[in-house]
Order: structure tokens, then C-alpha cells, then sequence
């Protein structure tokens, strides 16, 4: 489980094939803090680290991504030079400040529109037709693995929708949110209860 509070941006430093994918991500972590087998959140995808290696601030560790992963997630996440978000799991009795994440990618959006109002960045967001009835007004979303709170949404006839954010400065100087721009692809994560919300509504029909 995370949280969706991003703690550090890493970087795929190298990736090749072993049949799935292998990734090696540096980071500023302590690789002391890194456990083989354990869980982290990239740019919203849950990974298992298999090794790990650096010093502290100057750390790496590797994953394997599969072909359903790199199928379901955002086109062009998976090259060397790629930043991405980064969250280890959540501890037993740790802070939940943003909310329940699972690191299991719904859907991938489309950015639609970026502009500055006051100091923060206003994102568009185009979505699929399967997770449009996820996402409501002042509800929780996952994007990029960040937690964030939809603003405004409007939907289409085509059953897409578009949901709107502002993405205040802080957030968008530790995060890769900044840089996004106009057709760029971001991986979303709708809200868990939305999903369980959903299920019962369709076993009630």
C-alpha cells in the first residue's frame, strides 16, 4: 500500500531484456532503507525490487516489468533518461497524508491542457471511457502515482471524460507533475473506495 506522497524522483538509468523487462532506477535513497523483495511505487506502478546497490543520497535498485505492465502503462515510461516518481510502501503506523494507493494502474490519460494560474500549474486530463464513472469532483485520484483532488470534471459523449487539477508549486518542484504537457501520457490510479463503491452498485443491478 502507499500513500501517494512522492519522496523522491528517480531515473532509469539503464533498461534491457530478460524476457520481461529490467530496469535500474537511481535514487537518493539510502540503499541500507532498500529491502530485496520489497515494494515501490514507480510513477504510480507497484514494482519488487530484486537488488539494489550506492551509498546513501546516491542510491539504485533494480525491478522486472512485465509485458502486461508495460502494456497497461503510460507509453514511453519504460526508457533510460525517464524520470519517475517515487514512493516505498507504507509502514504499519505511518501518516496516511494523501490516501489508500495500491500502485495498480486503472487506466492511462491524456494531458489536454496546462496553464499557469497564480503560482500553480492547471492540468487537464482526458480519460477512457472505463474509468469515467471513478472519477468524481473533490474526489481522490492517482496520477503519475502522485495523490491529487479532482477539481472539476465534465464529461463527453463518447462516455471519455476530462477531470481538471491544480497542481500547487511545491508539488509540482518534487514531482515530475511540472513538466507535463499538452499529449503527454500520465498513469492513473482511481480511488479504491470508488471501485468497491462501484462493484456493489452493479451486484444491486
Amino acid at each position: 500500500m502507499f500513500t501517494g506522497i512522492i519522496t523522491a524522483v528517480g531515473t532509469i538509468r539503464e533498461i534491457g531484456e530478460r524476457g520481461d523487462l529490467r530496469a535500474v532506477i537511481a535514487c537518493p535513497y539510502d540503499p541500507a532503507h532498500i529491502a530485496i523483495g520489497a515494494s515501490i511505487a514507480c510513477s504510480g506502478v507497484c514494482l519488487t525490487v530484486v537488488d539494489r546497490g550506492g551509498m546513501p543520497g546516491d542510491a539504485w535498485f533494480a525491478v522486472d516489468i512485465s509485458g502486461e505492465t508495460v502494456s497497461r502503462t503510460a507509453q514511453d515510461q519504460w526508457r533510460a533518461g525517464r524520470q519517475l516518481n517515487l514512493e516505498q510502501a507504507m509502514k504499519l503506523g505511518d501518516e496516511l497524508g494523501g490516501h489508500i494507493v495500491t500502485g495498480h494502474v486503472d487506466a492511462v490519460g491524456r494531458i489536454t491542457g496546462h496553464e499557469e494560474v497564480g503560482g500553480s500549474i492547471h492540468l487537464s486530463v482526458t480519460t477512457p471511457a472505463e474509468v469515467a464513472p471513478f472519477i468524481a469532483a473533490k474526489g481522490s485520484i492517482t496520477v503519475d502515482g502522485v495523490s491529487l483532488t479532482v477539481n472539476a470534471i465534465t464529461d463527453h459523449p463518447d462516455g471519455t471524460m476530462q477531470f481538471e487539477l491544480n497542481i500547487i508549486p511545491h508539488t509540482a518542484e518534487v514531482t515530475t507533475l511540472g513538466a507535463l504537457r499538452p499529449g503527454d501520457a500520465v498513469n492513473l490510479e482511481i480511488d479504491v473506495l470508488a471501485r468497491y463503491l462501484q462493484r456493489m452498485q452493479s451486484l444491486r443491478s
